[in-house]
Order: structure tokens, then C-alpha cells, then sequence
């Protein structure tokens, strides 16, 4: 709202101040909010490159695994290992809210609680290369979920950052400096205003001040003028 669509009262430059108070407290709170955020953000940026490293490391001796596995075994060998496992994982997904950031929780919990459950196959009619590539899935497994925890969170929070700080520009470079510019002219219009009252006021005295001047030369010149007549 540009200043001349403003009404210059008392009371409009009440309500001006008001949002300016307001305006300026939320800049602060966003300011904040965005600077957390960032924080935030940057620590798990850092989480995210180590996880996944780590994740792309344990994925490659798993498929190393799984070459060295089929060099030793036939196609038939491998699947038949690996069709009925012992093993079951539940997976129960959640979210949890960070500065209004809706951020995915991961929880992993395993039907038993033998680690050696993954191997589905007897051990000693498969080759080792199978049961390290096993290993090194199940290994890298809760890094992966974390991964997918991390890399969905700086998504959200990446839009919120970038929702947060349009919020702060606009507040920062057009409500603020419109506000501000609407006070000053509701200002500048109240003195004029005020101003140009004085101005009649001493107008409307000095008028009066004549008027009473002339109304008493007028009873003079008559007094005068009656005693002129005796």
C-alpha cells in the first residue's frame, strides 16, 4: 500500500505503527528462523555426504560379492540360497516437525534377533563371497535408511529455508520501507494539517482583534459625536 492510499489520521497512524511493530518482530523471528535452518541444513549436509560414502562403499563390496558369488556358483545356486529367507525386517516410518519442517523418522526392527537369521541358506554349501555380500547388505542397511532420512530432510528444509527467506526479503525491502514511508507522510499531513489550523486560528484572532478595534472606534466617534450634540 503506497502512502498516497492512505488516510492521514490519528488513528490510521496508530494502526501504522502497530503493523511496523509487528512487521519488524516478525523479520526478526524469520531472520532466526532461516539462520537455524541454514544451520541446521549445512550439519546435515555434512551427515549426508559421510553417510553416503559409506553407503556407496559397503554397496560396491556387495556387488562385489554378489560377482565373486556367481563365478562360483551357478544362477540356479544363488537363487534357491536366497528364496526362502529367515530373516524379516519392519520397517514403521514417521515424521517429526522442526521449526514447521516435517521431517521423516525412520524405525527398523528385525523379526529376530539372531544377527546370523540373514543367511537363509545353509553355510556350508554356498560359496563365502555370497555370505560377505549378504553381510555387507545388511550391514550397510540402517546407513541407507539414514540416508533416505537425511537426504528427504534437507529437501523439506530447503524449501523452507528458501520460503523463509522470500518472507524475510519481502518484509525486509517492501513492507517495512512502505510502512515506514506511510508513517512519515501521515506525519508530514498531520503538521500541515496542524499547521494550516494554527494559521486560521490566528487568522480568525486577528480578524476578531480588528473587529473589536473598529466596533470600539465606532463607540468613540458616537460617544464623540453625542457629546458634540449637548
Amino acid at each position: 500500500m503506497s502512502a498516497k492510499h492512505v488516510n492521514p489520521t490519528r488513528m490510521e497512524l496508530t494502526r501504522q505503527k502497530r503493523k511496523l511493530v509487528t512487521a519488524m518482530r516478525g523479520h526478526k523471528l524469520l531472520k532466526d528462523k532461516r539462520d537455524e535452518l541454514m544451520r541446521q541444513f549445512l550439519s546435515l549436509v555434512r551427515e549426508n555426504k559421510a553417510l553416503r560414502e559409506r553407503v556407496e562403499a559397503g554397496i560396491h563390496r556387495a556387488h562385489q560379492g554378489f560377482l565373486l558369488a556367481r563365478a562360483g556358483m551357478s544362477d540356479e545356486e544363488i537363487r534357491l540360497a536366497l528364496l526362502a529367507p529367515k530373516q524379516e525386517i519392519f520397517l514403521q516410518a514417521e515424521t517429526k516437525n522442526f521449526m514447521n519442517v516435517a521431517v521423516p523418522s525412520f524405525h527398523m526392527t528385525t523379526r529376530t534377533s539372531d544377527p546370523n537369521d540373514i543367511y537363509a541358506y545353509g553355510l556350508a554349501f554356498t560359496s563365502a563371497d555370497l555370505d560377505q555380500a549378504v553381510g555387507a547388505l545388511a550391514e550397510i542397511l540402517p546407513d541407507l535408511l539414514r540416508l533416505a532420512e537425511i537426504e528427504k530432510a534437507c529437501q523439506q528444509m530447503a524449501a523452507e529455508i528458501e520460503k523463509t527467506r522470500r518472507r524475510v526479503n519481502a518484509l525486509e525491502h517492501v513492507v517495512i520501507p512502505e510502512t515506514q514511508q506511510n508513517i512519515r507522510f501521515i506525519k508530514m499531513k498531520l503538521d500541515e494539517n496542524e499547521r494550516s489550523a494554527q494559521t486560521r486560528l490566528m487568522k480568525v484572532k486577528d480578524q476578531m482583534l480588528e473587529n473589536a478595534h473598529h466596533y470600539q472606534q465606532r463607540s468613540e466617534e458616537k460617544t464623540a459625536l453625542a457629546m458634540q450634540e449637548e
